[in-house]
Formats: C-alpha cells, sequence, structure tokens
C-alpha cells in the first residue's frame, strides 16, 4: 500500500523535490542559469534602490517571477520531449505558449523596473 507521507516527513521530501527541480534546470537549461544569474545580481539591487518597501516588493517579485516562468516552460519542454520527439503542432504550440510566457515575464519586469527608476 502506497502511504502518503504527511508532517515533517513531506516537507522533508518536498524541499529534496525542490532542489531536484532547481538542479536539473540548472544543468539543463542554460537560459535558466542566465536568469537566475540575473536574478541573484539584480535582487540586491531592486532592495537597494527601491525607495518604499512596495517598490523593493514590485523590483524583486518581478525577478523571480521570470525564473518561475522559466521553470515551468522548462517543465512543459521536458514532458512535450518525453512524449515523441517527431513533430506535432500541438507540442509546437505548448513550446511556443511557454517561450511566450517567459518573454512576457521578461517584459514585465523590465516595465516595471523601467517604470520604478525612471
Amino acid at each position: 500500500m502506497n502511504q502518503k507521507r504527511t508532517g515533517m516527513a513531506r516537507i522533508i521530501k518536498a524541499t529534496e523535490y525542490t532542489f531536484a527541480g532547481l538542479r536539473a534546470a540548472w544543468v539543463s537549461e542554460a537560459a535558466f542559469r542566465q536568469e537566475a544569474v540575473a536574478a541573484a545580481v539584480l535582487v540586491p539591487v531592486g532592495i537597494y534602490l527601491g525607495q518604499t518597501s512596495a517598490e523593493k516588493a514590485l523590483l524583486v517579485s518581478t525577478l523571480l517571477a521570470v525564473v518561475v516562468t522559466e521553470l515551468l516552460n522548462s517543465g512543459i519542454e521536458a514532458a512535450v520531449d518525453r512524449i515523441g520527439t517527431e513533430f506535432n503542432p500541438l507540442a509546437k504550440q505548448a513550446k511556443d505558449m511557454g517561450s511566450a510566457a517567459v518573454f512576457i515575464s521578461i517584459f514585465m519586469a523590465a516595465t516595471v523596473w523601467s517604470i520604478i527608476l525612471i
């Protein structure tokens, strides 16, 4: 019988899965590495440049949204690639939509940073 973990055991396993996912993205996705490094540099900059708590939160959260969106996009790509390598218009659509989501998150971050800093 498959017993579900509860309490601290569930939290520990969830944390292990989280780090495994981050590690997989870091190893296999150049875009994730670029965005993670950019976020690591720009999060402290956003905290420093934001004049109010709201500005700091917006500057930081938009950067983290880019990283989250890239992780989701990478997951979509991995799942689609797992299904098959032959061309399928729905697979292309799924990958294109994931890419569009990343683009929009980057555009959102750039817009927020521009509005706050200019």
